[in-house]
């Protein structure tokens, strides 16, 4: 298993739930390229509520049920990992917005079966 630590880069990539890549959701078609791409990991969020560069407002309030929820997909990784893949990223989305940060991962690795459970 490949392990990072220290100061590794925060990829943010806010879309849309309608948004798709091919036949497919494009938040699906993503984590399938990080993961083919031997990204370290990355993480799907649903949001309950929010707008973008068009200020369209989607909720997940009853009364006002959006049908295009924001999402976030999450990936730490390399910078230089990321910046190999963007070209590919770009090219999978019509819209959205990407983000990198600077993070300092303290800890990332595999818990085999039967360890640090009690």
């Amino acid at each position: 298993m490949r392990r990072i630590t220290g100061e590794q880069c925060l990829m943010r990539i806010f879309i849309g739930e309608s948004d798709r890549y091919g036949h497919r959701p494009l938040y699906e078609a993503l984590i399938a390229l990080f993961r083919t791409n031997g990204f370290a990991g990355a993480t799907v969020l649903r949001g309950v509520a929010g707008f973008g560069a068009h200020s369209i407002y989607h909720t997940d309030k009853l009364l006002e049920l959006s049908t295009d929820l924001p999402f976030i997909i999450e990936v730490v990784e390399s910078r230089e990992h990321i910046d190999a893949l963007m070209p590919e990223i770009d090219a999978m989305m019509n819209g959205g917005m990407v983000t990198l940060e600077r993070v300092e991962v303290v800890r990332y690795y595999h818990c085999h079966e039967g360890e640090g459970e009690e």
